[in-house]
């Protein structure tokens, strides 16, 4: 049976224990802030990023891996070993087109790869990447994989919370409902990821409008038996994270809940104060 080896971008929530662990191969995004280009996780952190970002004339901007940089990252790995597949698993086609880069790629190079929108980012997209990964050391086929991520995705639950708008809306990641939002008001939203669309659910003034938010998320976990892992992403709001912490450790204290500092992508149009809480 061939070896199959699992590549992600950088907006997946990984540690770099778990992509050295685990045999990932990350493609990472670029960044430009006021003019410089970075390379997002190689001479950038995520909490640097953040920093750079509050001081920074204009709003950063991210792009997609190059079609050079996907395809010379498979031919490497296709040259490693004469039986080897891979599975190129990636952020969701609504917010960037690094997955259909992953999928011109793919069809350039002399080997099988199979690319996969996770319909996810951030700790949405490293839950289908870890068992992607966990199953490709067990043996696992490319069909096994497959049928297992897809699994893990259509039970997979990403809210996020953002209380600055004007990056957002300068992203242009809300479409059409950009135009109903004024960055005069004081509004947050409440948004989720469902089926590969980013939509928002919630809008009002005032931060009661992103706790009644995550308090209903936390009565979702609550009534969740079957969860066993809790993520939560910030874009500088470690502490009102660590606040969301202490709650659901309240109601699930055997379920872990982890923080981190989600990516550049992700940071960029959301701007400072937002989180995430992911689980599935």
């Amino acid at each position: 049976m061939a070896k199959v080896r699992i590549v992600t971008d950088s907006s997946a929530q990984l540690s770099n224990d778990e992509i050295k662990q685990n045999n990932i191969t990350i493609v990472p995004l670029d960044i430009v802030i006021d003019g410089k280009e970075y390379i997002d996780g190689v001479d950038l952190t995520r909490d640097e990023f953040i920093e750079k970002m509050k001081s920074s004339k204009d709003l950063p901007t991210t792009s997609q891996p190059s079609l050079g940089k996907f395809t010379e990252i498979y031919e490497q790995i296709l040259k490693e070993d004469d039986d080897v597949e891979i599975i190129s698993i990636h952020m969701l086609e609504g917010i960037s087109g690094t997955v259909n880069a992953a999928r011109q790629a793919a069809d350039m190079v002399d080997g099988d790869v199979e690319v996969i929108d996770s319909e996810f980012t951030d700790w949405g997209l490293s839950f289908q990447v870890l068992k992607a990964a966990e199953l490709a050391a067990a043996g696992a086929s490319v069909e096994d994989i497959l049928t297992e991520i897809k699994k893990v995705r259509n039970k997979t639950f990403l809210g996020l919370g953002v209380s600055t708008v004007e990056n957002i809306l300068k992203g242009g990641r809300l479409g059409r409902f950009a135009a109903t939002i004024s960055t005069v008001l004081n509004i947050n939203l409440a948004l989720e990821v469902a089926d590969g669309k980013l939509s928002v659910v919630k809008r009002g003034r005032g931060k009661k409008t992103l706790d009644r938010y995550v308090d209903a998320i936390i009565e979702k976990i609550k009534e969740d038996k079957e969860i066993s892992f809790v993520g939560i992403s910030d874009c500088d709001a470690k502490q009102y994270c660590a606040e969301i912490k202490e709650k659901i450790a309240q109601v699930v204290p055997n379920v872990p809940v982890e923080i981190r500092t989600t990516s550049p992508i992700i940071s960029t149009h959301t701007g400072v104060g937002a989180f995430a809480i992911i689980f599935y």
